[in-house]
């Protein structure tokens, strides 16, 4: 079963995602979407809701900001690992990604943050491919094996137009880094044809500062990991990622620059804002405490934070004891107490699953 089948199955037992079994008490904060909802557009705006990119599309700065990524493939520097391909020739970088687009599927998705999913569904597009390649990845299939099937960038415009037609409250690009310059391409093509829904960049943390600052006015919503404050766990654990809490933290701070905290309009819908996501690991391999420090002590203290409960060992992580087990409750109740310890106020506590 995916991760994604097993996270919307887990959230779906659930009421506001604390799970009914748990034996410690939690104080939920708004972020975790506990709030009455209404239909239509949110209220008590000057109007409503515009996406950033509508503006960029119509002086076409959003085509030319495409053209200029995509141009970046010839010598492959759209994620960290910098590895230099030509991918417009047809080779693949260290992603095993090429130019050739490839998804694995979209849908209406009501396994993510409470938020981001309100009625209709988070309108996800899963990109397969990935640059990070962590040995635990749950989606492994989708991102180590790169299934799904090729696509046109008309096709993912499409893909953006139907999504929206069938309710859903914004357009997440799960695993974006790589093919960035696809994305940007479709979204100015399916804004000519009337998208305006807000973008979500739903990436696993480790970005190249120069690509970000390229998006700033594009992306309305940041959905970043922050999986690991130690180099070497990174290393370890995705193929010699050593840089990414440096890299992470960086970037973090950029996404803060460009769209601020993320709070919920008066329909529980966020629309605008950084929400970051924290996996607790067994054995503290993510450095969990470390991260949320950072986090407290670099970060606006309402800046949303969604503790994940639901690691279990997948792919390869057998291969490796420390993390070849669930993460036990304590474990994730040690995270909670010490975000609540920092001052952070805007968290998304799910319980610990079954």
């Amino acid at each position: 079963m995916s991760y994604w089948q097993t996270r919307r199955e887990f959230l779906g037992r659930t009421a506001c995602g604390v799970t009914a079994g748990l034996v410690w008490p939690l104080r939920m904060t708004h972020a975790s979407g506990c709030t009455a909802r209404a239909e239509g557009k949110a209220e008590g705006k000057a109007g409503p809701f515009e996406p950033a990119y509508l503006a960029l599309h119509r002086s076409g700065e959003l085509k030319r900001r495409g053209e200029e990524l995509w141009d970046v493939m010839r010598r492959c520097r759209l994620c960290p690992r910098e590895c230099g391909v030509n991918r417009l020739e047809g080779k693949a970088g260290f992603c095993r990604a090429s130019s050739q687009l490839v998804i694995s599927s979209h849908h209406p998705h009501f396994g993510e943050e409470r938020p981001l999913v309100g009625r209709g569904g988070s309108g996800t597009i899963f990109l397969s491919h990935c640059g990070l390649r962590c040995v635990f990845c749950i989606n492994w299939e989708i991102s180590h094996l790169g299934q799904g099937r090729p696509c046109s960038i008309e096709d993912m415009a499409n893909m953006m137009l139907r999504l929206q037609n069938m309710g859903c409250h914004n357009i997440n690009m799960v695993t974006p880094t790589h093919y960035v310059a696809h994305i940007v391409l479709a979204l100015d093509q399916a804004a000519a044809k009337g998208l305006h829904l807000p973008l979500v960049y739903n990436t696993c943390g480790w970005e190249r500062l120069d690509i970000l600052k390229r998006l700033d006015g594009i992306v309305d919503i940041y959905l970043p990991d922050f999986k690991y404050a130690d180099g070497r766990m990174a290393a370890t654990y995705s193929a010699g990622a050593e840089s990414y809490p440096d890299l992470t933290q960086k970037g973090l701070l950029e996404m803060h620059r460009q769209v601020g905290v993320a709070k919920p309009d008066p329909d529980g819908i966020i629309r605008r804002g950084l929400m970051i996501r924290h996996l607790v690991m067994p054995n503290d391999v993510g450095g969990s405490c470390a991260v949320v420090r950072w986090i407290a002590t670099h970060l606006p203290r309402e800046t949303y934070l969604n503790i994940m409960s639901q690691y279990r060992p997948c792919y390869k992580a057998f291969e490796y004891p420390e993390i070849s087990r669930p993460i036990t409750q304590e474990e994730y109740r040690t995270v909670v107490e010490y975000a609540h310890a920092v001052g952070l106020t805007n968290l998304d506590i799910q319980g610990f699953p079954d």
